[in-house]
Parts: structure tokens; sequence; C-alpha cells
């Protein structure tokens, strides 16, 4: 990956609508190399995909939690189980396991407390091999989405 690609990836984390025109523009590039790039770079698995960023109190869904779970055994079928059956809970935005304890850490959407509460005693709280659950409520979203590689690379 050289200074361009990297130029791509930073203008298109800015801007993932760009058209390929625009986007060889931007980085100074005719069409035609910038979208032989553009495809090296998504056939690389570099560019996982392109999506639209939603305000989650705009879906209603402004309360943020964020989970700390411990493992009670942590043998290969458990963490499997309990990655599978999280990766099913729709409110689950983002799960990701931990060195040390706790072992996951889980950020999840709800519309309010009442909501989060009954999605931690039905769900999360059911999860195979848990021992504990440690909840953190969300109170202001600092830096969110921030892009991998900025223009300075």
């Amino acid at each position: 990956m050289d200074a361009i690609d990297r130029k791509i990836l930073a203008a298109l984390q800015e801007d993932g609508r760009l058209t390929v025109t625009e986007l060889a523009a931007h980085v100074g590039l005719s069409v035609s190399p910038c979208h032989r790039r553009l495809r090296a770079l998504e056939r690389s698995k570099v560019i996982r995909g392109y999506r639209a960023i939603v305000a989650p109190e705009a879906v209603g869904l402004p309360f943020q939690a964020l989970v700390f779970v411990t493992m009670l055994q942590e043998d290969r079928d458990t963490l499997l189980g309990f990655e599978d059956a999280v990766a099913r809970i729709p409110q689950v935005v983002q799960a990701q396991r931990l060195f040390g304890d706790p072992d996951y850490l889980l950020r999840v959407l709800t519309a309010d407390l009442a909501a989060y509460q009954r999605l931690e005693d039905d769900h999360l709280a059911t999860l195979p091999g848990i021992q504990r659950l440690t909840s953190t409520l969300v109170m202001k979203s600092i830096v969110d989405g921030r892009p991998v590689l900025g223009p300075a690379g």
C-alpha cells in the first residue's frame, strides 16, 4: 500500500459516496488507474464495504450501554457458543473479545433503561458460559466512527 492508496482510503472514509471520477480528482489520478486501485483495495478486503452511518437517537435507540462480560469457563466450545449467541442479538452493535479480565466488551443500543433491563434479564444474562455482567451507561460519545486512516495516514 502506497501513499495514493492511503489517500483513496482517507477520501472514502470521509465520503463513501464519492464517484470514481470525483475520487480520482481528489487523489490526483486519472479515472482508470484510480478505478483499478479501488477494485484492488476491495478485492484484498482492505475496504470491507460501504454503509450509511445512522444516528441511533434518530431511529429510537438513544440509550447506550457498555457491557463487560467475564466468562465462567473459557473452553473453545463455550466461547464459540457465547460468540454465536451474541452475534444473534440485534441490539449488540459491537462485540470484542479482550485479553485479561473482563473477557468481552459489548456495545448495546436500546430505547431506554427499561428496554436495556429487559434485554439484560431476558437475553444477556442467559448467554452461555458467563460468570458476570457489568454494565456501564454511556453519558456522551466524544469520538465515534473516526476514520482508520486520516489524510496524514
